[in-house]
Formats: C-alpha cells, structure tokens, sequence
C-alpha cells in the first residue's frame, strides 16, 4: 500500500500589489528626482512649479509597471522558460512605464 499525497498549494505572493505598486513608485520618484536635481537653468516661461508635474506623472506611472510585474507572477511561478519570459516582460513593462512617464510628465519643458 502506497500512500499518496493529494493536497495542492497555491504559490505564495512574495509581495502584495500595494507593496509592488509602491516600490515602483519609489524607484521611479528616485530616478525623476535625481534627473530634475540637475537642471540649473529653466526658463522662465514654465512657471514656478514646473517640477509638479513630472514629479507627480513619474512615480504614477512607475506604480503601474509595478501592478504589471506583479501580474506577471503567475507566469512566473509555472517556472521554465515561463519564468524567464514573465521576469523580461515584466522589467520590459516596468521600463516602458517609466519611459511613457517621463515624456508625459517632462512634456513642454526639458522634453520639447
């Protein structure tokens, strides 16, 4: 007699979407703050707080990358070649949120 063992696990969530979400905004803030910190000279037709928009547009758009890889997970978790394609996609994903980002936030000032 052999004994067999019927229970299935779900995998885990490493992280919740919040905390995904997050970190995406954060490394995204981190980068638009290091690149608008090291312009000297603006001009004056931008106005007071041109930085507003770009600080705000960047790390929206960096949370959604974030959603993105962690809707990637579950391809991810069927391992194999599965796994490699949901981790490229997912970093693919997450650099072209940043990207279309940047140029929404940065429109009609540096990015003209």
């Amino acid at each position: 007699m052999t004994i067999t063992n019927n229970l299935t696990t779900q995998p885990t969530q490493p992280a919740s979407l919040g905390k995904r979400m997050l970190i995406g905004a954060a490394i995204a803030l981190v980068l638009i703050s290091v690149f608008l910190l090291g312009v000297k000279h603006t001009e004056p037709a931008w106005g007071k707080l041109w930085m507003v928009k770009p600080l705000i547009m960047v790390p929206l758009t960096g949370a959604a990358g974030g959603a993105f890889s962690f809707l990637m997970d579950k391809l991810r978790y069927q391992g194999g070649w599965k796994a490699a394609l949901a981790i490229m996609l997912s970093v693919l994903g997450y650099v072209f949120a940043l990207w279309i980002g940047t140029v929404l936030g940065l429109n009609g000032t540096l990015w003209n």
